[in-house]
């Protein structure tokens, strides 16, 4: 894997002796003009020849200094004390009482250092001390406003939007879809990250060359897998994680504890390939929990941290003699980053207020001897910095660019359709599932419902067919839930360095979500519709059809939007189910719309549940052909009702005698429009009903995006 690099069509590997040229015209602290010229040997263009007319770039230098930060964490409100003590206590209580129930936690003080290409600058120490609060600092993950201090690379400051464009961050977690295989992972990566302009086999290439060099040549079919489909292995998801985030050739690469979870086999490989991605030009900062000593040969600077401050910045050969001048020898055949670790927990733990206090105090007399402030650490670049990674793209890079996405939009959706397609479907039992509950639900509803006819009791078995029906619709899209909770962190890993648009995954998960709506609603609908001997025909079977498709539309935009708000899959089942119930309470089943109380009527017309409802008995009902009531079948429901049939003729023709009609047993007394009328059923066409449900859908996964759009910063405040 060593040599493989330099053979990568798309990795510019620098020379063997540049890296050694420079940090001697860095130490000996020569003209720019002389650190150019080591530059110069680098650069090529995508023809191979040399890049003239141009300044050469210096090597990337990413620099940050001082660096402060800050959290308020709550004091907790000491008990006021015992009665007979209090009077004397109070004097002392109230000096050293707060004014305000907050106090100050410093997470980052004062760290500064610097991180070259070609080099691995590694952040240890204890959990708890500021690793990853200080990673994130340098990756933009924590808000600008709330961080001092300086981070710029090449001299020069770095916006948020370019640091999205030329860095890469790997999280703790292998945040990966689990039944893509390893290909296909990186070639979705490639899609999202690589311009458009470069060919589709230039793509290919880069993903094969990216395989070899991550050591997954024999994993490349294998799918990633997860608690229930057996597929990578730990450190093979690990790399795979890796390469995701470097297929664009980031300058900057961030790793938080990438060996994490790693038996020492598997981690020494992943380092190894961290640091041939360093040495192919990037520069890579990470942070380690107690490296072995292969892999602390790996490292090139190392910086050990103790409740936020710098214990020993340096490279690793330098802590020998860092801890003999401290007083503490480090024993001999003993890896040394453990030692230092095991000797800073143990100055915590003796002095709880100090901690490593005095080895904090002894690295800055240290480092204040060893560094030679005369000299400049690294001579000013000829180019700006966006020059410089304009220069660097010229030489082969392929991500640098100026560009805030790299692909257009449309195309975005294309890609994130077509792996939410791929990953789907290679899971068939998510949708056998579903659609099992539907038939299931449909069958003991036509079972129920068998056959209803036209009387008084059938317009009552229909309106609770009707609102079953149209319920059971948006509680079965409650299984929508966890999607966008299990794909959340990748979404945020993927948008948090703008590989794709917000927009573009709203879109995406919309497309991908309505085809086996279309399955659902046809299966549901064929179950039903016969079964119950709805009217109509086939118009109102295919409107039926359509009702039900909405339902569903509205239905999962709706869980969708609560995915985004509530962040737990059980306290997202809770809403969900809670306020479907309210829907169904203000649907007009239970109370007609028209005795709703003023204080709540918005609710009703809120109700998603209350549209389709409407829309359905409209579609049964919009009919007067049908009579759903003749002659005595008036009194159903009344105390005359229960009387033999004889007695309810004998007061129908004394109703009619008094009335000067001719009522009879067969006529007509109720037809659907008056059924209509008696559920204040009178304001919306079905087709409105129909439209207005649609929208429903729409307006959430609107809603959806913004909650996106303003909820996920991916920073800290």
């Amino acid at each position: 894997m060593s040599g493989f690099v330099g053979k990568l069509p798309f990795f510019h590997q620098l020379p063997p002796n540049h890296k050694k040229k420079t940090e001697e015209i860095v130490r000996k602290g020569e003209s720019d003009v002389e650190l150019g010229s080591v530059v110069m040997g680098t650069g090529s263009t995508a023809n191979g020849d040399q890049i003239d007319n141009m300044k050469q770039p210096l090597p990337f230098l990413f620099e940050f200094t001082n660096l402060y930060y800050s959290v308020k964490k709550p004091k907790k409100i000491m008990p006021l004390p015992s009665l007979p003590s209090f009077n004397n206590r109070l004097a002392s209580d109230t000096t050293t009482s707060a004014v305000d129930l907050s106090r100050t936690k410093v997470l980052l003080n004062n760290i500064s250092g610097k991180a070259r290409e070609g080099e691995i600058f590694a952040v240890l120490g204890a959990s708890g001390s500021g690793k990853s609060t200080l990673i994130d600092a340098l990756a933009d993950r924590i808000s600008r406003e709330s961080l001092r201090g300086s981070i710029t690379l090449n001299g020069e400051p770095i916006d948020s939007r370019l640091m999205k464009t030329i860095s890469a961050y790997v999280m703790q977690d292998d945040l990966l879809f689990p039944m893509l295989t390893v290909e296909e992972t990186l070639m979705f990566s490639a899609e999202f990250r690589l311009p458009q302009a470069l060919p589709a086999s230039k793509k290919k290439a880069r993903v094969e060359a990216l395989i070899d060099q991550l050591g997954l040549r024999n994993a490349a079919s294998t799918i990633i897998g997860d608690e229930g489909h057996r597929g990578v292995s730990g450190g093979e998801r690990r790399r795979v994680s890796i390469g995701t985030d470097i297929i664009h050739d980031p300058i900057l690469l961030f790793l938080d504890e990438p060996t994490s979870g790693l038996d020492s086999s598997s981690a020494f490989m992943v380092v190894q390939v961290i640091k041939k991605i360093a040495e192919s030009g990037s520069v890579v900062i990470m942070t380690i929990h107690q490296p072995s000593y292969r892999i602390i040969s790996l490292l090139n600077h190392v910086l050990f941290l103790s409740r936020g401050q710098t214990v020993y910045s340096g490279p690793p050969n330098g802590l020998q003699n860092f801890f003999t001048e401290f007083g503490q020898p480090i024993p001999e055949h003993e890896n040394p980053t453990e030692f230092a670790l095991d000797l800073i927990r143990e100055l915590e733990y003796n002095d709880h207020s100090s901690g490593a206090k005095s080895l904090v105090e002894f690295n800055s007399m240290y480092q204040a001897k060893v560094s030679n402030p005369a000299k400049p650490s690294y001579a000013a670049s000829p180019l700006t910095l966006r020059d410089a990674i304009a220069a660097s793209v010229s030489r082969g890079r392929l991500g640098a660019s100026m560009d805030e996405f790299a692909n257009p939009f449309w195309l975005e959706v294309g890609v994130l359709t077509k792996r939410s397609f791929t990953n789907t479907k290679r899971m068939p039992e998510l949708f056998v599932m579903r659609l099992g509950t539907i038939m299931v639900t449909g069958f003991i509803l036509a079972t129920i419902f068998w056959r209803l006819d036209a009387s008084p009791k059938g317009v009552q078995e229909r309106l609770g067919f009707f609102a079953m029906a149209m319920s059971t619709m948006f509680y079965v899209c409650a299984d929508a839930l966890p999607v966008f909770l299990q794909e959340r962190y990748i979404y945020l890993r993927e948008t948090s360095h703008n590989a794709y648009r917000k927009a573009s995954y709203v879109i995406s998960n919309a497309i991908v979500a309505f085809p086996p709506l279309v399955f659902l609603s046809l299966a549901f609908a064929l179950i039903t519709f016969f079964a119950v001997g709805l009217a109509g025909g086939s118009l109102a079977f295919l409107f039926f059809v359509l009702i039900i498709l909405a339902s569903f539309w509205a239905g999962t935009g709706f869980v969708s939007f609560l995915s985004a708000v509530v962040p737990h899959v059980m306290i997202g089942y809770t809403v969900v189910v809670a306020i479907l119930a309210y829907f169904l309470l203000f649907s007009g089943f239970f109370i007609n719309r028209d005795r709703i109380p003023d204080y709540w009527i918005w609710f009703h017309y809120l109700s998603l549940v209350k549209y389709p409802y409407e829309a359905v008995l409209q579609n049964e009902f919009d009919s007067s052909n049908t009579c759903f009531s003749r002659g005595v079948q008036m009194f159903f429901g009344t105390p005359i009702g229960k009387m033999n049939e004889t007695v309810q003729e004998k007061v129908l023709a004394a109703i009619s005698q008094t009335l000067k009609s001719n009522l009879t047993a067969t006529s007509c007394i109720a037809t659907g429009p008056d059924i209509l009328k008696e559920q204040a059923v009178t304001q919306l066409s079905k087709w409105n009903c129909l439209i207005v449900t649609v929208a429903w859908g729409f307006l959430f996964r609107f809603l959806f995006y913004i909650i996106l759009l303003l909820g996920n910063k991916n920073k800290r405040k």
